[in-house]
């Protein structure tokens, strides 16, 4: 019970294959109690179920670009619960038809909507979370390597990443001073309903089980426990760290020896 009594706001909740999801399902088996709101109109009918299971509050609508919609959660969040001790920011957002091609055939609206509703809300959040971590808390966002290198077809998407990243060690420099950790988890691909928006996922998921280290692929279980030690007192002296939840993939710069061969064989097939 290492989350016992913490109350944490988790935020991109989908449906029950979210990595968000997995998440709050763990941070709730190890005491936590949970919030759960939702940022996609559309998304309210799978959401609900999910939230009953781990008696969620705050089950509602916010729209992250209105800021009389964010007012308004975190009112009521303080009016009912008085703090927080945590916050997952689980959101990114682009036109996914812009997540093939060029990146450099990014449109001036999609670079500037993508960048809004996937880096500014972290900053947003995290400063109205800020207010009500009256005994300091951790702040914990979603990141891919695709911030990091680029990736095909992640496009807008990973500059996006990379501004997140960043923003991660400024908020965490700025908050520290509070006793607020913010960091961030970068986790190795894994069938979402964000991730069905990147063309060529399926094949992405079968290379990537082959080339890590550990030779498979992410499990929500495997970012579930690692988003519970940054929201555990564990990681009490953690803060502005990108950590890689992975298999190992981001620690390789090379094809295993033992599969060269295989790929090439694929390559020379196709």
């Amino acid at each position: 019970m290492l989350l016992k009594g913490k109350k944490i706001l988790i935020t991109g909740v989908a449906n029950d294959m979210s990595i968000a999801w997995g998440i709050a399902k763990m941070a709730h088996e190890m005491g936590a109690e949970i919030a759960m709101p939702y940022t996609v109109q559309m998304l309210e009918k799978r959401v609900k179920p999910l939230a009953e299971q781990v008696g969620a509050k705050f089950v509602r609508f916010v729209d992250l670009q209105d800021d009389a919609s964010m007012d308004s959660l975190f009112a009521e969040i303080e009016k009912e619960w008085g703090a927080l001790d945590g916050v997952l920011h689980s959101i990114a957002f682009s036109n996914k038809d812009e997540l093939v091609g060029r990146y450099a055939d990014t449109t001036r609206d999609n670079f500037k909507n993508t960048m809004d509703i996937s880096v500014y809300s972290l900053v947003d959040i995290s400063r109205r979370s800020a207010k009500l971590m009256k005994n300091g808390g951790s702040i914990l966002a979603m990141t891919y390597f695709g911030g990091e290198k680029s990736v095909p077809n992640y496009n807008v998407m990973g500059v996006a990443k990379s501004a997140l990243d960043s923003s991660v060690r400024y908020l965490a420099a700025d908050l520290g001073k509070d006793g607020i950790r913010v960091n961030a988890i970068s986790a190795g691909p894994i069938k979402t309903l964000a991730s069905s928006a990147v063309g060529g996922i399926k094949s992405m998921l079968r290379l990537n089980s082959d080339m890590t280290p550990l030779r498979r692929n992410v499990t929500l279980e495997d970012v579930g426990g690692a988003a519970v030690y940054f929201f555990s007192n564990l990681s009490s002296a953690v803060t502005g760290e990108i950590h890689h939840v992975d298999c190992g993939y981001s620690s390789t710069g090379m094809i295993p020896n033992d599969l060269k061969d295989v790929l090439l064989k694929a390559l020379d097939a196709e």
